[in-house]
């Protein structure tokens, strides 16, 4: 009788379709037994795919992730069995990173708010900047200060690594720019100056596409934004054409500029000489913020957890290009936009000027968007207290994570992007499980508003720097 029901039970079969997130199909319709769960499609997805390693991958209907059998899928959530089920796969990292939960060092030094934390693209090293006026690089392994840079007579607002750790470069509230030799802590050359108001961001050049790193970009407040060459200590093309102040700038993984600015439009630019390729608009106020769908292989270059070193920047970029592919697949880079507006904008800017989708339900602006590393979610961190979570490829709503009684300033993602970091003005510090879409971790320990946070890309600690003027290094 068993044996004769579970017979019956796997004769009604499912019919599916497998896609990637891209919409691609895999292997044409099928016909799987209810009994198939997760465990199952990973197999049948990696022998259609040929895979010689067996990845594992995460499967979402209409964006839920699928953790039952089909057959027990059908029956909770009452879909016919005489529709095809489409079924979306996604690859996830083979890695897994441990969720920080503890504040292993308070490194005091600035006296001053840290306005700005970043780790190298190795991971081994920690750079800050403050309103006192210096960057600061830290010391990883002792969790101590090790140099303080000082020459900037302004505020230090933002901070950018060189994908090849050769390099540091911040940008202060008077407009200037000072490149540093993380080796030493000692400036690379003269402040650069021609900037008239101050920085609002920085942006390197792949190391895919140049190698040793030489150029970076930075966008101020008064509406430019520039392209410099550290090897001949001056800025090479001005970005001009913004009527107001650039707010944010990203150079992307093909090799061209995003600049986005207070005159409510994104613009695109090539780097050879500087020429306008295309305009995005759409947004009805200021854009704060710009992510990019391939940020993390941006900025780690070559590097990635295993800690390899280089002996050459050709070796370097040869690995840098392997990823940045990898990574990126057949789809066009995208971008996302966040604005002043309460929105955000899907782009896919290689392809048209037109957004791809329109992302809200934010009820106050949106500080600041991040792609996940693998480029499958978008956060969003906003002045209405929530963080909320996107499918990066449609730009679909997933969720929202509430638990901040501030605005939230800034997010970072974990190397595996299972994990999501925020840091508010309510002093707190959050981890969020991109799976339970819960909260996995509080993390309070800092006296004031916490302005900037940072995960290291070997997802191995941490960082977090706020008004209270300290340095807070956290661990798994």
């Amino acid at each position: 009788m068993e044996m004769e029901r579970e017979q019956g039970e796997m004769g009604k079969s499912v019919m599916c379709v497998l896609t990637d997130p891209e919409g691609t199909t895999l292997g044409g319709t099928m016909y799987l037994p209810q009994n198939v769960g997760p465990l199952q499609l990973q197999q049948i997805v990696n022998t259609l795919l040929k895979n010689e390693e067996k990845l594992p991958y995460a499967f979402y209907i209409s964006n839920q992730e699928l953790l039952v059998p089909l057959g027990t899928y059908l029956e909770k959530n009452r879909v016919s069995m005489e529709k095809t089920l489409s079924i979306v796969y996604q690859p996830q990292a083979v890695f897994r990173i441990r969720p920080v939960n503890r504040c292993s060092a308070t490194i005091a030094g600035h006296t001053e708010a840290v306005l700005s934390v970043a780790f190298s693209p190795d991971g081994r090293q920690l750079a800050s900047g403050s309103g006192d006026t210096t960057v600061r690089l830290w010391d990883l392994n002792t969790q101590t200060p090790m140099f303080t840079c000082t020459g900037h007579k302004n505020w230090v607002l933002c901070i950018a690594w060189s994908p090849d750790g050769k390099h540091l470069v911040s940008g202060s509230k008077s407009g200037e720019l000072q490149c540093w030799d993380p080796q030493t802590g000692k400036p690379a050359s003269n402040p650069l100056t021609g900037h008239k108001k101050w920085i609002t961001g920085i942006s390197w050049e792949p190391v895919h596409l140049n190698a040793p790193c030489r150029r970076f970009v930075s966008a101020s407040k008064d509406g430019d934004a520039r392209i410099w060459d550290i090897s001949l200590k001056k800025c090479v093309i001005c970005l001009c054409g913004h009527t107001l102040a650039v707010t944010c700038v990203k150079w992307g993984g093909d090799g061209v500029v995003y600049t986005g600015s207070q005159d409510c439009t994104i613009k695109i630019w090539e780097t050879s000489q500087g020429k306008l390729i295309r305009e995005l608009k759409g947004h009805g106020h200021w854009v704060n913020s710009l992510a990019l769908s391939t940020e993390y292989v941006l900025r780690t270059g070559a590097f990635d957890r295993t800690g390899k070193e280089y002996s050459s920047p050709e070796e370097m970029k040869k690995v840098a290009l392997e990823r940045y592919y990898k990574m990126k697949g057949n789809a066009p880079e995208r971008l996302v936009s966040g604005s002043d507006d309460f929105t955000m904008f899907l782009w896919e800017p290689a392809v048209s000027k037109h957004h791809k989708v329109r992302m809200t339900g934010h009820q106050q602006l949106v500080n600041h968007v991040y792609f996940s590393p693998d480029g499958q979610w978008v956060a969003s961190a906003s002045f209405d207290k929530s963080v909320k979570l996107w499918n990066g490829t449609t730009g679909e709503f997933i969720a929202a994570f509430r638990g901040h009684v501030g605005p939230v300033y800034q997010i970072s993602w974990s190397a595996d992007s299972r994990l999501l970091l925020s840091g508010s003005k309510d002093s707190t510090l959050k981890v969020w499980d991109i799976r339970t879409k819960k909260l996995k971790q509080d993390l309070p320990g800092h006296a004031d508003e916490v302005y900037a946070v940072d995960w290291s890309p070997d997802g191995e600690k941490v960082a977090s720097g706020g008004k209270d003027r300290v340095l807070k290094l956290w661990m798994g």
